[in-house]
């Protein structure tokens, strides 16, 4: 089951096969980057948003998660507007820098597609228990077991990771070592970690085989990953969402293939 956290409610969405989660929102990114035009990234991105609620985040939870996805996003249109291709009528020149009509709206168009493709991804996966997500990918997708389940291994580790970066920073300041020298103190803790991560590793390795992952024998399931009408409505309603999107930018006269 999924773990549901105080900040992610008891929804459908999230008890749907993550790998259902998956495909829907890869189905909207590929559709999306297709074509870089502000209506199907406003079409695809006002759909998404209005089905965020259905997923079961609270309104905290959504913000945090996004944040990234909102802070790159003008960062993205800015670096086009400055120095994409110009069209249009020259609004500002300064240097090899110049701003048009045509570069504003490429601008505008990749800032509303990164929101459009970043968003469904992080609301669907944040309501996805990672172990889910590897008995989706292995027994639903089919992708190699050995490869998926080093990956899951890999993310459990990320919390420990967390907590050995607080515990040797606690330590360091406890013996008056972490007062001054703020960038040689985050190399030298930054290198204990990578140590300990390589030993961690290592005995993980080890255990994982003793263990059979990895072996040449058919593997069995401790849970079986089914995939059914909820896996399948969701993967339509992320092929809705980009059918929309294409056909509003068709009839809007402003889908451009970009492999035309």
């Amino acid at each position: 089951m999924t773990a549901i956290t105080p900040e992610i409610a008891p929804s459908a969405v999230a008890r749907i096969n993550p790998a259902a989660k998956l495909i829907a929102a890869m189905t909207i990114s590929i559709t999306l980057i297709l074509s870089v035009d502000v209506v199907s990234a406003s079409i695809a991105l006002a759909l998404t948003l209005g089905l965020v609620s259905f997923a079961g985040l609270s309104a905290r939870s959504f913000w945090i998660r996004t944040a990234p996805v909102w802070i790159a996003s003008p960062f993205a249109a800015l670096t086009t507007v400055l120095y994409g291709e110009d069209s249009g009528q020259q609004l500002f020149v300064f240097g090899f820098v110049s701003i048009t009509e045509g570069s504003l709206l490429l601008g505008l168009a990749i800032m509303l597609r990164v929101l459009a493709i970043g968003i469904p991804g992080v609301v669907l996966m944040a309501t996805t228990d990672p172990t889910e997500l590897a008995d989706g990918l292995s027994q639903v997708l089919r992708l190699p077991s050995r490869f998926v389940f080093g990956g899951l291994a890999g993310m459990r580790m990320i919390g420990l990771f967390i907590d050995d970066w607080r515990a040797m920073g606690q330590a360091r300041r406890a013996r008056g070592v972490a007062d001054t020298g703020a960038i040689r103190r985050f190399g030298s803790q930054a290198f204990a970690l990578l140590v300990l991560a390589v030993r961690r590793g290592s005995k993980l390795a080890t255990a994982m085989e003793a263990k059979g992952f990895g072996g040449s024998s058919k593997r069995t399931w401790a849970r079986d990953s089914r995939f059914g009408g909820p896996e399948l409505a969701l993967i339509a309603v992320g092929a809705l969402i980009a059918g929309a999107a294409v056909t509003g930018a068709v009839l809007a006269g402003t889908w451009s293939f970009i492999l035309a």
